[in-house]
């Protein structure tokens, strides 16, 4: 095409296609190619900032290893991540909710009553539930991952003075679909901002605060997997999450409880909590494939 202007470039652009490209590929790229040109049309994109923003993307990339997905985090924050959650939950199960940057594959197995408090100051949270299908029914050998800042509000792939797998495990649950485990009390945290998502943050004048949450992606034989996270009812930031990931049947409530009151048996910490503790229960329900 000799003559491409900027109405049809669109069209030309799509004409280069393939006879044979993947219907959903051509789908996929149909609509980005509109919505992408049409953007430049719309703000009237410059040079300068053309340039700015292929800058930006090298960066990222600068900020992106094993341990840190920058560009997880990027889309985090303008929402898209937690936008594709919504698209894709199932209704009749548990909302999804944003994976994270800082998910580390392969955590150890913990059996039910482990405590990933261990050395950690702050309060016990004694966490319980069930995994069940839509109808109530517990799902034996569910599998849950768990994971968790720190009370310094660093995951271990953050903090080098952390264990690889602190705050992280795989609880698979038995006949009766019940898990349960003690932690420290999570905490609400700044997102990184020393990377270009910062800059994108600081730019616009939002702050980087998450409310404290914990991380469960639960697997079953037959289900459709749940990536998801909840969040306790008193958190500051319940309302102003910077990246979206809050949904109103993920939010629960921490009850305080006396030390005495601390199930005798069945935990780690059976026997061995002193104070005054918090507990949760919260079932995550999962839909058949």
């Amino acid at each position: 095409m000799r003559n491409v202007t900027q109405d049809n470039i669109t069209d030309v652009f799509l004409s280069y296609f393939g006879k044979d490209t993947d219907p959903r590929m051509l789908e996929v790229m149909r609509s980005l190619s509109h919505h992408l040109h049409a953007f430049a049309k719309e703000v009237k994109l410059t040079h300068a900032e053309w340039n700015t923003g292929i800058a930006f993307m090298e960066r990222m990339t600068e900020f992106t290893d094993k341990e840190r997905h920058e560009f997880i985090l990027l889309s985090d924050v303008l929402g898209l991540s937690s936008l594709v959650d919504m698209i894709n939950t199932v209704e009749g199960g548990t909302s999804s909710s944003v994976l994270g940057p800082f998910h580390i594959s392969g955590a150890p197995d913990i059996p039910f009553g482990f405590d990933m408090k261990r050395h950690f100051e702050g309060e016990v949270l004694l966490v319980t539930g069930a995994v069940r299908d839509e109808n109530g029914n517990p799902i034996e050998g569910a599998q849950i991952d768990i994971w968790q800042t720190a009370p310094n509000g660093l995951y271990s792939s953050q903090d080098p003075d952390q264990d690889t797998y602190s705050s992280h495990g795989i609880q698979t649950v038995g006949a009766d679909g019940r898990y349960g485990f003690t932690t420290v009390k999570p905490v609400s945290y700044e997102v990184p901002t020393d990377g270009p998502v910062g800059d994108i943050l600081r730019s616009t004048g939002r702050h980087a605060w998450r409310p404290s949450h914990l991380h469960y992606i639960v697997k079953a034989d037959g289900f459709r997997p749940l990536v998801t996270e909840v969040f306790p009812d008193d958190d500051p930031y319940l309302d102003e999450d910077t990246v979206f990931g809050v949904r109103s049947d993920l939010v629960m409530h921490y009850d305080t409880n006396p030390a005495d009151s601390f199930p005798a048996e069945g935990f780690e910490l059976s026997g061995k909590v002193a104070a005054d503790y918090l507990s949760v229960e919260f079932d995550l329900v999962l839909v058949r494939a």
